[in-house]
Parts: structure tokens; sequence; C-alpha cells
């Protein structure tokens, strides 16, 4: 295997301190998003609010209605001020929003006398403009680690001389530099490769963790890490031309035209505000007495949308992270629950992001477990990828491994080493003139399974071939159901990687277009396409993603394992390693926006009742006051309805069904070798001698006897009454109980065909067709029926 070298970038003895080196290397054009002031008022005005509305509650349960009363007005009148500001703010940029009918509110408060309502209603206002604050200020801070990454300096050659190399800053490298680059550095600029290839981890880039390899005189993009050996490259493009800064570019741009959501609360307002004031007015006009017009603009108090609706959007981020997702503020919840369109990264998104050992093809005479342990005593010295996934998958099969001595990486060819009896082993790529017949069939699986392949050659000869895929992951089918259920309409998977793998993935998950190959420019222009037809998500994980993430109405980052880079140009986190807390996070925002909505219409609804009646003198603003008391207090508790689970949650377990769950994956994990041997005993019955293959037979028949068949046993009478019981009836696993029926009936017919077989050990030929047939029949149903448990119930468990 190719080393893969994890070291951070390199980091001069002079370098400058982080937050300077940010500022003077960031490319023209402006922050990804826009960094308030400061929100040093909005603190100040929420801690005078919470101490004087709390003081003056305090102080009329022990009978000072006096200091009360002025402590409510200090309260109002704190609030009354720095509205203002915010309300000449907002009608310059043209927008009249909720804050305007909070002015006149207060103000009529005051006028009335109801100064606990003031003081409500200016801490409710501090609360909220408090949040906002915090909520920009954080995301203030996407670029931070993309600039992290980004090298400063370059090592370039001054002459032909080993030790002929300066460290320059990288602004100073010209178009057609030499320069150097060293194992675990991060390459400066684009270029060339000069002189010995190079193998190099590109996963920054293009978010796929497959390590690529490049000759003398291709091209190598900046951001990528050399997984190998020092390499010259001959520099085609400056820093600012370079891959790495464009996405840097890319990511500030596409976040800076990103238009700011306006709120739910401030859409309403613009349509209450008017109503309400023209109330007021005519109200004064007709009757000539201005107490009326008070009295409405104080039944018109917007505590339903100061209040109601902020209420709902809260609980709303609240519940969601309880299911680890992070919501950076209410704008990104209320636009998710508008979501039709939601695009994909492919590698970590939809898939694991972790490849995983798919089959062991061994050649004539040898056995995969032979095959796999050699292949893992040599790469357990590897950190490469793919030699942890073979190393793991020789662990969980509990193989011992020989003994290698004289292990050796060689950069873009794989791993070498020698056995104890002198065997020379290597582990990676094999170029042989004339592959044998297995050999030449192996290749074809693994390019009709989109697979990877490490070959384990014995002494120039191939002995085996390890299949390596990175898989889909359980939940992503049901989280693409699960959007669809929360109206989603369409769904687009954006990746860097081959279309072959990329289609199949999306025909497994159910998505309606695939779009390969995609450069991070080419997915800024895929968001922003979708985005002029509908309201759009992007979830990516990768530094590549964080521009399109930057693009998309919504940006949702896998930041469990994830680039920090695209959690921070993010406005969802998804803090658990789950794709399906994607599809939890949608519909809390469906049930918060639809909550929301109801809470604020139905509110505006029952004040503008009370302002017809005010507006006749039947209401005087003290009654009216308290009416609307009462108002706030039943939209609130309808808001707070966002903090339970609606429809269209997903199904819970309780912790022993979950138990049960993890315990049956696991075995699932421990039978794949199970499967996979049925599908070897139908190839030997084939290929093989008749004795041979007969043998592979009987060992499949154990296995299955021993197994495989009395785990199924246990899932039936064990766990699917535990998961039919959460899922709402038995009929809900009826057809994986067929399955199991079918399974066993296949089990049965190959021990029957066992048990006919002459004593010599021959089948006769009809025998062999239909025991063939049955191998493979069953090999398919088991692979079909453990895909379904893994997506539909082995998911479950969080």
């Amino acid at each position: 295997m190719p080393q893969q070298t994890r070291v951070a970038p390199e980091r001069p003895p002079d370098e400058r301190a982080p937050d300077e080196a940010a500022a003077t290397a960031r490319p023209p054009g402006g922050g990804l998003r826009s960094l308030p002031a400061g929100g040093g008022v909005e603190t100040a005005l929420l801690a005078v609010t919470v101490l004087a509305t709390a003081a003056g509650g305090l102080a009329r349960l022990l009978g000072a209605r006096g200091l009360a009363d002025g402590l409510w007005i200090a309260a109002t009148a704190a609030a009354v001020g720095p509205a203002v500001l915010w309300v000449v703010q907002a009608l310059r940029r043209g927008r009249a929003g909720v804050d305007l009918i909070a002015v006149l509110a207060l103000a009529g408060t005051l006028a009335t006398g109801e100064y606990l309502a003031g003081a409500l209603i200016a801490l409710m206002l501090a609360t909220g403009r408090w949040l906002d604050s915090a909520a920009e200020r954080r995301a203030g801070r996407d670029l931070r680690q993309l600039l992290a990454h980004a090298p400063r300096t370059a090592r370039r050659r001054t002459g032909d001389g080993l030790h002929a190399v300066e460290t320059v800053p990288l602004a100073d490298v010209r178009v057609g530099d030499l320069l150097v680059v060293g194992p675990g550095e991060v390459v400066p600029v684009d270029g060339r490769i000069a002189g010995t290839g190079a193998v190099l981890d590109e996963s920054v880039l293009t978010g796929e963790s497959a390590q690529v390899e490049r000759g003398h005189g291709d091209a190598v993009r900046s951001g990528g890490v050399n997984a190998g050996g020092a390499f010259d490259l001959r520099a085609t493009a400056t820093e600012q031309d370079s891959t790495y800064a464009e996405i840097v570019r890319l990511t500030r741009q596409a976040g800076a035209e990103n238009a700011p959501v306006i709120r739910l609360a401030d859409r309403y307002a613009a349509r209450f505000l008017p109503l309400a004031l023209g109330t007021a007015a005519l109200a004064w006009l007709i009757s000539g007495d201005p107490v009326r017009a008070v009295a409405v603009l104080v039944v018109a108090t917007p505590c339903p949308l100061l209040l109601a609706a902020p209420v709902a959007i809260v609980s709303g981020i609240s519940r969601a992270a309880r299911k680890g997702v992070v919501v950076r503020d209410g704008a990104a919840l209320e636009t998710l629950g508008r979501a039709r369109t939601v695009t994909l990264d492919k590698t970590g998104t939809l898939t694991t992001g972790r490849p995983r050992v798919l089959d062991v093809i061994a050649a004539p005479g040898r056995t995969p477990a032979e095959v796999l342990a050699v292949a893992a005593a040599v790469d357990q010295y590897s950190p490469h990828v793919l030699a942890e996934a073979i190393t793991a998958e020789a662990a969980d099969r509990g193989l011992h491994l020989p003994q290698v001595t004289r292990v050796a990486e060689h950069p873009g060819r794989g791993a070498t080493g020698t056995l104890a009896d002198g065997t020379r082993v290597s582990v990676g790529r094999h170029d042989a003139d004339r592959p044998p017949a297995w050999a030449r069939a192996a290749d074809n699986r693994a390019a009709l399974d989109g697979a990877a392949t490490a070959w384990v050659v014995l002494d120039g000869e191939p002995a085996g071939v390890v299949l390596l895929r990175d898989p889909v992951r359980h939940d992503a089918p049901r989280t693409v159901r699960r959007l669809r259920g929360a109206g989603v309409t369409r769904l687009v998977m954006l990746t860097g990687d081959r279309p072959e793998p990329a289609r199949e993935i999306a025909a497994v998950v159910g998505l309606d277009e695939v779009r390969a190959r995609q450069s991070p420019a080419d997915k800024v222009h895929a968001v922003q396409a979708e985005r002029a037809r509908a309201v759009t998500v992007m979830v990516g994980d990768g530094v590549n993603d964080a521009p399109a993430l930057a693009a998309a109405d919504v940006g949702v980052a896998m930041g469990a394992r994830g680039a920090s880079a695209s959690s921070e140009a993010a406005d969802i986190v998804l803090t658990a390693d789950r794709v399906d807390r994607l599809a939890d996070a949608a519909h809390i925002a469906v049930r918060s926006r639809r909550i929301a909505v109801q809470s604020a219409l139905g509110g505006m609804l029952l004040s503008l009742a009370a302002m017809l009646v005010a507006a006749f003198g039947l209401l005087p603003p003290a009654p009216g006051a308290l009416l609307q008391e009462v108002i706030d207090v039943a939209v609130i508790l309808n808001a707070l309805r966002a903090l339970r689970p609606g429809p269209g949650a997903g199904p819970g377990i309780d912790a022993d069904t979950e138990a049960l769950v993890r315990r049956f994956a696991a075995e699932h994990d421990d039978l794949r070798e199970v499967v996979e041997a049925v599908r070897e005993a139908a190839d030997e019955l084939t290929d093989a001698p008749a004795p041979e293959a007969l043998a592979a037979v009987r060992h499949v028949d154990d296995l299955l006897t021993t197994r495989l068949l009395p785990h199924e046993e246990a899932e039936e009478h064990e766990l699917y009454p535990a998961l039919a019981h959460a899922l709402g009836g038995p009929e809900t696993t009826a057809t994986m109980s067929r399955a199991h029926t079918e399974i066993h009936r296949l089990a049965h017919r190959v021990t029957t065909h066992l048990a006919q077989a002459d004593g010599n050990g021959a089948l006769a030929p009809e025998q062999r067709d239909d025991l063939r047939a049955c191998l493979y029949g069953l090999h398919s149903v088991l692979r079909l029926h453990f895909a379904q448990e893994e997506e539909n119930y082995f998911s479950l468990a969080g």
C-alpha cells in the first residue's frame, strides 16, 4: 500500500500569529458572512431587562407596588432606545419588521400604565436580539479552518545541489519555479510533476478517500497532501491562481452572495404593521378620542410574533440538538422547513467514508483466509486507509497472522515483506503481462462492483486479491425516503468520484440525479442552479464541500468526522455520524415552522378581533392589556408543542430492543464470511474437481447449520417480536420473516443434496446443476436479506 502520512501543514519558526496570518492570507473579496460589530448592546440590554423584570416581580410579591412599577418602567424604557435604533437600521434597508411594532407597543404600555406588559415585551425583544447576534458572531468564523490548512511557504530549488533549496513566502512563487514537496506536506500551488512520480491524498479537494498517483508531467492541484516520498513540482500557477485559493474565494463569494433570510416574524410583521396602525388611526379619526388609538395599539402588541414564533423555532432547535443536530440560528431551521431540493456529497455522507473488505478471491489451491492473513501481516505496518481496512477485516475474522520481516513501503506500488520461510510478499498493485484466468475474472468483478483491489503476490505469482469498497451507510436509503416525506421533491448527488460507483450508490439509496467528477466550482454552480428553482439544501463533509455549503440556502455538514471548514461554513451540523439525523432535522424543521405559523397567525387573528372591539370603544387600554396577556399565554403554549415529537419523527426503540439490535448487527458482521463461503462453494462446483467441490459444499452446509440458521431463528423469535411492537405490529416484519423461510428452504435443499450423494462423494449431473443454483440463489437471498435488515432495522440503533 502507498504510505499515507498524517501530519499538519508546515509551520515555519517565523510564522505569524494565527489571527494575523488569517487576516493577511485572505484573498480579496470580503468575509464569508457579515460579522456583527460586537453584540455588546444586545448583551447589556438583556442583562438590564432580566434584572429589572425579575426585581420588579420580587417587589410586587413583597407588596412594594410603586417600586415594582418603577423597575418595570426602567426595563421598558431601556429597550426603547435600542429598539428605535434597530427600526431605523431596518428602514434604511427597506424593511419594516417586528421591531417597529415592538417600539409602538412599548410606548403604548408606558402610556396606558401597563408596565408589566412593557417589561415582558422588552425582555422578549432583548432575548431575541441577543440570540440573533450570538448566532451571527459564531457564523463569522467559517474561513478559519480553510486558511489553517493552506500552506504559507514553499521550498524552492535554487540550483542542482541536494541542499540548494530555500524557503520562500508562498506569494513569492512564480510560474516556472521548481518546488520541493516533502512527505506529509501540502502541495503549495498548482503545477506539474517533475522527475519521479508522486502519491497524493486529494481528499481535501475531492472528498474521496482513495489516494491518487501522478507520474512525470502530470498536473497536480494545490491543497493535496503528499502521501509518498518527496517530489519536485514545476509551478504552473501563482498562489492566487491556484486551486486551493480558488476554494477559499468560492466559499467567501458564495456566502456573500447568499442573501440573508428574512425571519418569519418579520414577514408577518410586514403585513400586520400597516393593519394595526391603520386601525388605530381610523379609531382616533372617527371617535376623536386618542385613548381608543392607544387601546388598539395595546391589544396589537406583537407578542404572538415576538414570543410565539421564536418560541416554536427555538423549541425546534432544542429538539434538534437532542438528536445530535446543531442549528446555528432560527432562520436556518425555518428555511430547512421550506426546502424542496437536497444536494448531497457521496463519500462520508451517503457512504461511510471508511473502505471495507468486500471479498477476498484466492488463486486455485489457496484459501481466502490464507490470502487475507498474509495481506494483513504486511499491511499492519502501513497507515494507508486500505491497509487499515484489510487489517481490521483479518482481526474481525480472528485470523492468525504469519510473521513478516523486512517490511517496506513503495509509494504508488504498495508494501512488501518476507515470510519466515523466505517467501517474498507484496500487497498492492500487480502488473502481470499475462494474468491467469482467475485474476482476469477478479479484475472484471472489481470493475462491476466499483471496488478497489489489493493484490497479494508471493514470489512474483499472484496468490489472491482483496476487493475493497466504501459501503453505503445503512441509514442512507431510509433517510432519503423520510426526506421525501418531509416535502423534499428532488435529491441530487454531487461528487468528485467516478460516474460508475456514484450511479450505483444513487440507485441503491433512490436519488433523482447524479453529477460525478465535480470540482468545488462545479458543485457551487450546481447548487446555484438548483437554488434558482427551489429552496436548496447542500450536505457534505469535506473542505471541498465548503463553497457549496455556503452557496446553498441551508448548508448541512457531517461534523462527526468531517473537515472543520465544512462545519464552519454550514448552517446546520450533524454531530452524530449518522446521515438519518438530516431527516430528523427536516421533520423537526417542518413541524416547528408549521407550529410557528399557526401560533403567529392565530395570535394575530385574536389580536385583530380585540383591535376591532377596542376601536369601537368597548375595550379600554388596561383590560385590553390583560386580554392581550391571555392571548400571549395561549399562543406560547401552542408554540411549545414544537418540543414534542410529531408525525414523521421516525420509529423509536427502547433500550432493551436497541441492545438486541446491536447484538444482531454484530452477528451480521461475523456472518459475512459465511455468506461469501456460499458463493465460493457454488464457484467450486463449476471449476473444481468433484471431490474438492463436494468438500466445499459440506463445509458450507456445516456453516449454515451451526452458525447462520441459528442466527436466523434467533432473529425470528427474539428480534422481530421486539421490533414489531416498536414499529406498529407484526405486519411490519412479515416480509422479512418470509425471507427467513426461503433461507431455511434453500439451506435444507443443500443438506438434502449432500445426503443423496453416493459414498464416493459423486454428484449426479442434475444434482450438480440444482445444487449450484441453490447456492447462488441462497447467496443472493442472504445478501438482499442482510441489506434489508441493516437498512430497516439495524439503522434504528443510535
